[in-house]
C-alpha cells in the first residue's frame, strides 16, 4: 500500500473549533477577531452617521415644503378674504363643473363599453378615444382642480369632482 491510503478507522472529517476563545474576555493585539470586531465596529458608526445625516435632510426637506405650503394657504387665505363672491363663484363653478365631469365620465365609459374590441385590437381606433377624450379629461380636471382650490373652506365643501 502506498502512504497516501487512508486507514478505513479514521474519520474521513475531523471537527474544527471556530468559536472565539480568549482569556478574561481579553483579546491580544494580533488577534484577527479584535480587527474583525473594530472593522463592524467602525462600519456601524459609519451607518449611523449616514442615518443621521439622512435625517437632518429630510427634516430639512419637510421645513421647506411646509414653509412653502403655508405661506400658500396664507395667500389663498388671503385671496379669499379680499375676494369673497369669487370665492362663493368658484365654489357653485366647481360643484357644476363636477356634474358636468360626471357626465363626461358617463360617456366615456360607454364608449369604452361599446368598441372595447376595437379599443383592443386597433391601434387607430385607440388613437382616436385618447385623441377625443384624453385633453378634455385633462383640461377639465385641472380647471376643477383650480376652483375647488381657490372654493375650499368657504361654506360648505364642493362637491367631489370624481
Amino acid at each position: 500500500m502506498s502512504d497516501n491510503a487512508r486507514d478505513p478507522s479514521q474519520p474521513l472529517y475531523t471537527q474544527i473549533d471556530v468559536s472565539h476563545s480568549s482569556v478574561g474576555g481579553e483579546s491580544e493585539p494580533g488577534d484577527p477577531m479584535l480587527s474583525l470586531q473594530q472593522e463592524q465596529v467602525r462600519l456601524l458608526q459609519e451607518l449611523v452617521s449616514s442615518q443621521d445625516r439622512q435625517n437632518q435632510l429630510l427634516e430639512e426637506l419637510v421645513a421647506t415644503m411646509g414653509g412653502a405650503q403655508r405661506q400658500r394657504a396664507a395667500e389663498l387665505g388671503q385671496w379669499k378674504q379680499a375676494n369673497p363672491q369669487l370665492a362663493q363663484s368658484c365654489r357653485h363653478a366647481a360643484e357644476a363643473l363636477g356634474r358636468v365631469q360626471t357626465e363626461f365620465l358617463s360617456s366615456l365609459t360607454e364608449e369604452v363599453s361599446d368598441s372595447f374590441d376595437g379599443l383592443v385590437d386597433g391601434e387607430f381606433m385607440f388613437n382616436e378615444f385618447v385623441d377625443r377624450f384624453g385633453p378634455r379629461m385633462a383640461h377639465l380636471n385641472g380647471i376643477l382642480q383650480v376652483l375647488s382650490q381657490l372654493a375650499a373652506g368657504h361654506g360648505t365643501p364642493p362637491a367631489n369632482p370624481k
